[in-house]
């Protein structure tokens, strides 16, 4: 049995070596970026460089500050490379993400950035999207009726429960997230569209046709996917 978080610690340390002095990162969610934050922040100790971040949640901003990462905003600059992990990878490398309930903050640093690369384990690789829960960010007064839409397009959706929380999760933006179970996602770029036009939903979890690079987790060796090798 492959201990994943040893995957996880190879490809955030693979990642964090593509970093360049005087770049502003963007700083993804969740446990595999954890350790790409940790190793970035790292590099900046030893080689003394000139980073700054953009944390995608309070999570990635309090890990970022315990590294000794300068963070800044999207308001004040733009991104060269933002690194993030995912739920789900299919192969066209469309994503499923929002496992950690930040995916509105990450698809718009993620979306802004020059070079969005996706760092994984093994199991995080898919031939179709869908064996994940899409998870949707919806303000709360449209719970209702967003549950009967996505019920009428063919989802499952079901609310996110707290953890040592009593009551639904909270996002960081104060919101719910309706985690919405769908058959074999074919066309991702498709039902990314239709569910964030559904009114009350601020974000859904579909990132289609942004990853411009994925480096994958395996038993044996790191593998580098790049967007120009699967066209």
């Amino acid at each position: 049995m492959v201990n994943m978080d040893i995957l996880k610690d190879k490809v955030g340390k693979k990642a964090a070596d593509l970093i360049k002095d005087g770049q502003i990162v963007g700083l993804g969610t969740g446990s595999t970026t954890h350790y790409f934050i940790r190793y970035l922040g790292e590099r900046i100790k030893k080689e003394e460089l000139n980073i700054l971040g953009i944390p995608t949640s309070y999570q990635s901003l309090i890990i970022a500050r315990e590294a000794g990462i300068n963070t800044t905003t999207l308001d004040e600059y733009d991104i060269d490379i933002a690194v993030d992990g995912a739920d789900e990878v299919n192969s066209s490398l469309d994503l499923i993400k929002g496992g950690g309930a930040a995916h509105t903050l990450e698809k718009l640093v993620d979306s802004s950035a020059k070079k969005f690369v996706v760092i994984v384990d093994e199991s995080k690789m898919v031939e179709d999207l869908g064996e994940f829960p899409v998870p949707l960010e919806i303000i709360p007064d449209a719970l209702r009726v967003v549950k009967e839409t996505l019920i009428q397009m063919g989802g499952k959706p079901e609310l996110r429960m707290g953890i040592q929380k009593d009551g639904p999760v909270i996002t960081d933006n104060g919101n719910f997230i309706l985690d919405t179970k769908f058959d074999k996602i074919k066309n991702p770029q498709k039902l990314e569209k239709e569910l964030n036009t559904i009114p009350g939903v601020l974000e859904n979890g579909i990132f289609a046709g942004l990853t411009d690079k994925v480096i994958v987790g395996k038993m044996s060796r790191i593998e580098e996917i790049d967007r120009e090798d699967i066209l």
